[in-house]
């Protein structure tokens, strides 16, 4: 497992990335919430009341930050954190 300091604008988040076979799965998280890869499930993250987004095409933490959000959390939407934006536009909401 891959654990590393992400410095944004408005904090500093933290990344988490598990290599397996096929893929890596990966996830930043700010401190009111996540952006994760498609292998997390957002089902899970609406029950729990998680403000969170997932984008899916990534292999590293840059590519999180860049690729378009393809789905978001109800507490997420209650931020003002969209479908479409960028991984990196949503983390900065989350702090």
């Amino acid at each position: 497992m891959i654990i590393e300091q992400i410095k944004l604008d408005n904090g500093t988040a933290q990344g988490f990335k598990w290599e397996f076979e096929n893929a890596s799965l990966l996830l930043i998280k700010a401190e009111k919430g996540y952006v994760m890869c498609g292998y997390l499930n957002m089902e899970t993250a609406d029950k729990l009341g998680d403000i969170a987004a997932v984008v899916s095409g990534v292999d590293s933490f840059e590519d999180v930050l860049q690729a378009s959000l393809k789905s978001v959390s109800k507490k997420a939407l209650d931020i003002g954190i969209e479908e479409g934006m960028t991984g990196r536009q949503a983390l900065e909401k989350m702090f």
